[in-house]
């Protein structure tokens, strides 16, 4: 039996396509927070003071638990610490 190929991971574990985009963009949002964070250095205390938030959830969003976010808190907080976002729409494929 040959293995079922999916167009990303988020596809594989989500059977709801538009739950599957969400998770994309709040895993990129996830990723581009926590690299800002290296980037400048910040303790986790640091960035949760920058941030708005407790250390602890500034721990959360450090190891990917992508579950505690939601796309609505991850695009507030990588705007309060000055990431650009943009959203584009387009027709599905």
């Amino acid at each position: 039996m040959a293995a079922e190929r999916f167009p990303s991971v988020w596809d594989a574990i989500e059977s709801d396509p538009a739950e599957a985009a969400t998770l994309k963009v709040r895993a990129e949002l996830m990723r581009a927070i926590e690299a800002h964070i290296r980037r400048k250095r910040w303790t986790q205390a640091e960035a949760a003071k920058r941030l708005g938030v407790t250390q602890p959830r500034v721990s959360d969003l450090m190891r990917g638990k992508i579950d505690l976010f939601s796309l609505d808190k991850l695009y507030t907080m990588a705007n309060v610490i000055g990431l650009r976002t943009e959203l584009r729409i387009g027709e599905a494929a």
